[in-house]
């Protein structure tokens, strides 16, 4: 589910929270690399003292939490639903027949989950007609008497008729609401906004508009009748079976899921959506967005029947479900989800052509639609067991670039992942498969995401391409539609290798945290022989283990040829040996680059200059040039121009960052270069500025240039920026022209130069913008926006404040965008401060802009205060 992406967005946010600021700065999210301490290695047997007195052990007078598996009483085989909607109240008119058995054990009892329902009626369904029956109901859970005791061979039917009011009751990193279904823009209050509606039903929040047994391990076939206006278009699980208009204008769609999935993976949406139809083998394939988007939605699930290939076949298992549909909707309370046949995503993904230039939504399509098999088809047996969904699914994204774009690509992705699971693992630590969470929405983590597709990656690597792939086939069959726990896969993976894997799951799926290393090395000239000595320095304390067994693959370069070792850490500390003639150039541990560990090693920046000429492997160039540039070394110079033409952009950009302030003329040629060549956008903008901070007398020309062929968005708004650098005049014309891009990286660009004029008379220009901006890009666009409210009419002042107040309480909005308001207000705030502390006039004045100060102090107060979200908390903790 959801792709990690909102999650990684937390620990954007939550690292400038660990800053200690001045009170006139509210830093924006920047991600800041980690690397954890390396902690004392415990003393061995010899430094111990014996007659050091045993430590009294501590009884645990409590178990432990546990959350179980739910236990399954009664059976759901079929749900029929039929629903409509009251936009005004924002209720849901439905009826419920769901076809039921109890699963062993004879019971007179049924439970349902129904959260926040008005019960018209409860009834048997009989050949007779329906048999009202007594029930006792919690706002929650409804608990019918059957009547009598059904065994598991009797099947029987409950009839349901109730008005549901979803409404939410907190909401999580992941999922910022859990409201389950939801009306955007019902009463038409909002503007252009087109209203929807839409749900949201992980982890158990469906039983917010139908009553049904909300759990992982429930499975049900689906059939459902929605009734709408007729202007709108609904989807929903399964196919589209009849479609009726009604006599009163509405219509009534019928549709029908026949194989049996997870009571969360059901799914409506409703609105005035463009359906873009295609086709893959014999699979219906369909993209729905807002119609102004139509011509852009092939790009925008760009590639989709090719994945549906590539996962099919590798897999061995093709694509099980009849269609495969992808929908984006407004004001998504996380990234995407993977629904069974009908995958939503947030507006962050429907973007025009131009806008999806090296910002594709490959990753997250991939990562949802691999769900289909492993999430959907076999599904997680309990929260605990949540990364056998979502550890596949963001595997599935290094599969794809690998495939798509190749390893140097795939790679750069697994470090994105590392990074952001050791991020997280600096402040917390629990098993992948974990049973002892107070809340289950915090499964939805940079474990279960992170470290779970970085651990199948290892899992991979260890047993092989064949094998692996092999054991997913097999972990699929024989569980397809089942839910399952950890231990299917693992006795998958023992059945195809022949081997007992125990010690794998039980280190990586089953115990917390990671090994921390540290690798030394020497060579003896006399005996011939590289040694290598490792320490595994990692503190044995909650959960994580003392020692993890470790196979890695230790390459020595010497003599010039590469030679493998193959070594299994088994030992806190363990010394291994490796014959060689001459003297390494490099020894490079884990010449895989697949281990999930923290490493620090003694290479020499010699031993670095030839690891970036030498290994194979992005991530040995990335370290390489990342350490080098740390370590200042004074080989820098040609590993930067090396870098420049390396093959990967990431490694060209890491390259472009970090030139000296002169460079020489074949640097500067290779720059004018890749400003207006490199495939890569990012690239090309980082280029562009590197030739404008080096003085190149051509980048205005270069600049102006960009500006009009350019198809990149990021480019576009660099570009800008230099021609406005060196001509303020010329640069306000062009920027005049492009005011009217939709694009939120040239609205922000525009916005910095219209803030540069100090002229209120461009507030119009931001105002139609805030709403749209997002990311970084809203940092910035707010940023300049409030710099000119600040030189304003109090009626622009307060208009502005109105409009910044609304999006940062608005949980619907992106946390970036939230951001941007909040310091928004934060920086106007400010600046009335300093101007009652400078006012030098009528004292009227300084009690103006002191009483304005303290109404937006107010403003933080309350934002600060009912804020939901985990990681914008932390950030405004510092706002006083």
């Amino acid at each position: 589910m959801k792709n990690f992406y909102w999650l990684f967005l937390g620990f954007f946010l939550a690292a400038c929270a660990t800053k200690k600021l001045p009170d006139t700065a509210l830093t924006p999210p920047v991600f800041e690399k980690q690397m954890l301490d390396t902690l004392v290695v415990e003393p061995t047997e010899e430094e111990t003292d014996e007659n050091t007195p045993e430590e009294t052990a501590t009884i645990e007078q409590t178990l432990p939490p546990y959350a179980p598996s739910y236990k399954r009483t009664n059976d759901l085989i079929h749900t029929k639903l039929d629903v409509r909607f009251n936009w005004e109240k924002e209720e849901v008119i439905g009826k419920a027949s769901l076809k039921l058995k109890p699963l062993f054990y004879p019971t007179a009892s049924l439970t349902l989950d129904a959260k926040g329902f008005e019960l018209k009626k409860v009834a048997l369904q009989t050949a007779t007609g329906d048999q009202a029956l007594k029930y006792t109901y919690d706002s929650s859970q409804l608990v019918i008497n059957l009547g009598r005791t059904y065994t598991r061979n009797e099947e029987y039917t409950i009839n349901i008729e109730y008005i549901a009011r979803p409404t939410s009751s907190g909401g999580s990193a992941a999922i910022t609401s859990n409201n389950g279904l939801f009306f955007i823009n019902p009463r038409k209050e909002e503007g252009d906004k087109p209203q929807q509606i839409w749900t949201q039903g992980e982890t158990e929040w469906n039983s917010r508009w139908f009553p049904t047994i909300d759990v992982p391990n429930e499975r049900t076939t689906e059939e459902i009748y929605i009734t709408v206006d007729k202007k709108f278009v609904t989807l929903s699980n399964g196919l589209l079976t009849t479609s009726t208009n009604n006599p009163d204008g509405t219509r009534t769609d019928y549709w029908k899921m026949d194989q049996p999935h997870a009571p969360y993976l059901f799914m409506l949406a409703v609105g005035e959506f463009a359906v873009v139809k295609d086709k893959w083998r014999n699979i219906e394939l369909s993209y729905y967005v807002e119609p102004a988007f139509k011509d852009d939605a092939r790009d925008i699930f760009a590639h989709t029947p090719e994945m549906l290939e590539f996962f099919s076949t590798k897999l061995g298992v093709v694509y099980p479900w009849p269609k495969f549909a992808q929908i984006t909707v407004r004001d998504y309370v996380s990234g995407a989800m993977e629904n069974t046949t009908a995958v939503i995503f947030g507006e962050n993904e429907q973007k025009h052509k131009r806008e999806l230039i090296d910002n594709f939504n490959d990753r997250v399509v991939a990562h949802e639609m691999f769900h289909h098999w492993f999430g959907d088809y076999v599904t997680t047996e309990s929260w605990p067991n949540l990364t056998l969904n979502e550890g596949f699914a963001n595997y599935s994204e290094y599969l794809w670039f690998e495939h798509k774009y190749g390893v140097d690509e795939a790679d750069h992705h697994l470090q994105t992942e590392w990074e952001g699971y050791f991020n997280e693992a600096a402040t917390t630590v629990h098993p992948l498969i974990y049973f002892g969470f107070k809340d289950k929405e915090v499964m939805f983590d940079a474990h279960s995401y992170n470290k779970g597709g970085s651990v199948l990656h290892m899992l991979r690597t260890y047993v092989g391409d064949d094998a692996f792939f092999t054991a997913l086939n097999r972990y699929l069959t024989k569980n397809a539609g089942t839910s399952v726990e950890i231990h299917q896969l693992r006795l998958a993976f023992e059945e195809v290798t022949g081997e007992d894997l125990n010690w794998f799951f039980n280190q990586w799926y089953l115990a917390a945290g990671h090994p921390e290393l540290t690798i030394s090395t020497s060579y003896d000239a006399n005996t011939k022989e590289v040694t290598l000595q490792v320490a595994q320095t990692q503190e044995p304390k909650d959960g994580v283990p003392s020692i993890f067994q470790l196979p890695v693959n230790v390459d020595v370069y010497a003599g010039g040829e590469k030679k493998r070792h193959a070594i299994f850490i088994n030992q806190r500390e363990q010394v291994f040996h490796f014959p060689s003639a001459t003297e390494p150039s490099l020894v490079n541990f884990d010449g895989d680059r697949a281990l999930l560990a923290i490493v620090q090693d003694d290479k020499s920046n010699d031993a670095l200059v030839f690891q970036f000429n030498n290994a194979p492997k992005y991530l040995d160039r990335y370290e390489a040039l990342d350490r080098l540039v740390a370590a200042e070394s004074d080989q820098l110079g040609d590993i930067l121009k090396k870098g420049l033409k390396d093959p990967s952009w990431v490694i060209r950009s890491l390259a472009l960052q970090n030139l000296p302030e002169e460079s020489d003329d074949e640097t500067l040629k290779t720059l004018e270069q890749l400003a207006q060549k490199d495939p890569h956008s990012e690239v090309r903008s980082a280029a562009l500025e590197s030739l404008s901070a080096q003085g190149d007398s051509t980048v205005v020309d270069i600049a102006k240039k960009l500006v009009e062929k350019d198809q990149a968005y990021p480019v576009i708004g660099a570009a800008l920026q230099i021609i406005n650098d060196n001509d303020s005049d010329e640069g306000l014309v062009y920027a005049q022209k492009l005011e009217g891009e939709s694009n939120a990286t040239i609205s922000a660009a525009v916005g910095a130069i219209y803030k540069e004029t100090g002229d209120p008379k461009y507030l119009p220009f931001f105002q139609k913008k805030l709403a749209t901006a997002d990311g970084m890009d809203a940092v910035s666009l707010y940023e300049s926006y409030v710099a000119l409210v600040a030189k304003a009419s109090d009626a622009e002042v307060n208009t502005a404040i109105e409009t910044l107040k609304g999006i940062a309480k608005d949980n619907r909005q992106s946390l970036y965008r939230r951001f941007a308001a909040t310091k928004a207000i934060f920086d106007l705030r400010n600046s009335f401060r300093s101007k009652g502390a400078k006012a030098t006039t009528a004292a009227a004045d300084k009690e103006k802009f002191k009483a304005k100060a303290t109404e937006l102090t107010d403003i933080l107060m309350d934002i600060k205060k009912t804020e939901s979200n985990p990681e914008l908390k932390s950030v405004y903790e510092r706002i006083n």
